[in-house]
């Protein structure tokens, strides 16, 4: 995608929206680029970010979910036979497949502000629940323009 400034409207199909927390980027899915992407845009730059290894060939990333400042995206990526969570963090340019070897249908994440807590739709049951996932302490959280909170 280019990062010049660019119009957000077009006519492609562009769905499942999520908000970063600070109000400032809008992540979606569209086919603007010919295949299903996951984009992200600036909206106070009116520019599209570049998400480099996120999108590929071979997989279709779907349900977008935002940090704070949009350093972390989670989504669902189906690139195999099952559906699988990642999480894509703009910092390093690294994606972490947070649900490898998890039972069960995934679908539905969603991030919270800092970073550190994952909530998505689980099937493991033979019905859809809802389960948190912990990426712990060790994590370099998602605070940028927000003060600490004690």
């Amino acid at each position: 995608m280019p990062t010049a400034p660019a119009e957000l409207d077009s006519r492609y199909a562009d769905e499942q929206p999520a908000l970063s927390g600070d109000g400032r980027f809008l992540a979606f899915v569209s086919n603007r680029d010919g295949m299903r992407s996951l984009l992200l845009y600036d909206l106070q730059q009116k520019r599209f970010i570049p998400l480099p290894r996120l999108n590929r060939g071979d997989a279709i990333a779907e349900s977008p979910s935002l940090s704070y400042s949009a350093r972390y995206i989670v989504y669902v990526a189906s690139d195999r036979a099952r559906p699988e969570i990642e999480l894509y963090d703009r910092a390093t340019q690294q994606i972490a497949v947070l649900t490898s070897g998890y039972r069960g249908w995934v679908r539905n994440p969603s991030i919270s502000p800092d970073g550190r807590y994952i909530a998505f739709e689980t099937g493991i049951r033979g019905q859809w629940d809802i389960e948190v996932l912990d990426r712990g302490t060790n994590i370099e959280l998602d605070l940028l323009n927000r003060p600490r909170s004690r």
